[in-house]
C-alpha cells in the first residue's frame, strides 16, 4: 500500500496550489501548478489555484486555505521568502522550511555546507567585477561552467571552453544575479535523485539518468522538447546506484530539507566518482518533470504523488508557540 492510499482527502481541508510567481521560471511554474491542481481535484481534494505573481499576500490570507501546495520555482517561491510569509500567516505548506529553501536556492552556500559535511561537489570560485578571470580559469581548468548562483532551470548558464569567452559568460550571469559562480567542469553522465520525506525517514526514489542532445540539458530541452532521453533506473552497477542515493539523501539532510526535493548528481567518466551539483526544494511537476517520473518507476502515480506531498504540508517553526 502506498502512502497516498491512506490519506483522507476531506482531512486536507481547503487546499491552495500556489503557482506562477515572479521569477524567471514563471512559465514552468504555471505548467507545474496546472498539473498539481488538476491531479488534486481529480482525487476529490477541495483545491484552488492561486497565482502569487498576480495576487497579493493579503488575498492569500483572505482565502483561508487550510494548507498550500507550493508549485513555484525560483525566487519569491523557492527561496524561503514565501515560506516565511506562510509561517507568519499560519498556513501549513509543502516542502522545506525557510532556512533550507534559502540555503538551497544559493548554490554557493549549498556547496559550503556540503563540503563541511565532506560531501563531494565540483571545485568552484565566486566572481565579482574585480575577479581575475584568467587566474580563475587556471585554478579550475577549462572548460568550466559559469552560472548565476540564485537561478534554476539552467537559466544563465554558459560552458566556457577558452579564456576569451569567459567575460561574455560572466556578463550573462551577472545580468541575472549579484554574484557569479564559476565551477569546475565534470565530464560525465548526469543524474537526478528525487527524495520524499524528512530526516531519518526521508527516502530516495530511483535515480534518473538524463541524456540530452550534445549533453545540453538547457531550459528548452528540459521543458519544451522531446529529444532529451531519460533512463529510470539507469544502467549502473547496484553499488553505484546505492552510493548515489546515499550521498543525495545526505545532501538533502545536510541542508535540513523536508517534504520533497530533488538532488542533481554528476558521475565522472574517468573514474565513476560522484559529484553533487545542486538541490531543488520545489521541483518541477510538469509533463517533462523528473520527480513524477521517478515516482512512476516505483508504482506511485502522479495523482498519488501530489496527495502524498500535500498531506505532508506543515508549519516548520511553530514548535513551542502558543
Amino acid at each position: 500500500m502506498n502512502a497516498a492510499s491512506a490519506i483522507d482527502v476531506k482531512q486536507l481541508g481547503k487546499v491552495g496550489v500556489l503557482f506562477g510567481g515572479r521569477s524567471a521560471e514563471r512559465e514552468v511554474s504555471l505548467m507545474s501548478g496546472a498539473g498539481v491542481l488538476a491531479a488534486l481535484q481529480s482525487q476529490g481534494v477541495d483545491a484552488h489555484g492561486f497565482d502569487t505573481g498576480e495576487r497579493s499576500l493579503a488575498e492569500l490570507a483572505a482565502e483561508k486555505f487550510d494548507r498550500v501546495f507550493i508549485a513555484l520555482h525560483g525566487r519569491f517561491g523557492e527561496d524561503g521568502s514565501l515560506q516565511g510569509a506562510l509561517e507568519q500567516l499560519g498556513i501549513p505548506y509543502t516542502g522545506s522550511g525557510v532556512m533550507a529553501c534559502s540555503v538551497g536556492m544559493d548554490k554557493v552556500y549549498t556547496k559550503m555546507i556540503w563540503l563541511m559535511h565532506k560531501l563531494p561537489t565540483p571545485q568552484y570560485a565566486v566572481l565579482d567585477d574585480a575577479s581575475d578571470l584568467a587566474q580563475v580559469a587556471g585554478q579550475l581548468g577549462l572548460p568550466l561552467i559559469v552560472k548565476p548562483p540564485h537561478e534554476g532551470s539552467s537559466i544563465g548558464i554558459t560552458t566556457v571552453h577558452e579564456v576569451s569567452a569567459f567575460q561574455g559568460a560572466y556578463d550573462i550571469a551577472a545580468g541575472l544575479d549579484d554574484s557569479v559562480l564559476a565551477e569546475q567542469f565534470i565530464t560525465g553522465r548526469e543524474f537526478t535523485v528525487a527524495i520524499l520525506g524528512q530526516g531519518a525517514t526521508a527516502r530516495a526514489l530511483p535515480p534518473i539518468e538524463i541524456v540530452a542532445p550534445q549533453g545540453n540539458y538547457d531550459y528548452q530541452n528540459k521543458y519544451f522538447t522531446d529529444v532529451t532521453q531519460y533512463f529510470c533506473p539507469p544502467q549502473l552497477d547496484a553499488a553505484i546506484i546505492a552510493e548515489m542515493e546515499r550521498i543525495a539523501l545526505a545532501a538533502y539532510r545536510a541542508l535540513g530539507c523536508e517534504g520533497w526535493g530533488r538532488v542533481d548528481v554528476l558521475m565522472r567518466n574517468a573514474d565513476s566518482a560522484l559529484f553533487l551539483l545542486e538541490v531543488n526544494t520545489s521541483p518541477g511537476m510538469t509533463g517533462h518533470s523528473l520527480v513524477p517520473m521517478a515516482a512512476r518507476a516505483v508504482g506511485i502515480s502522479y495523482e498519488d504523488l501530489c496527495l502524498e506531498i500535500v498531506a505532508s504540508a506543515r508549519l516548520k517553526i511553530n514548535k513551542g508557540q502558543h
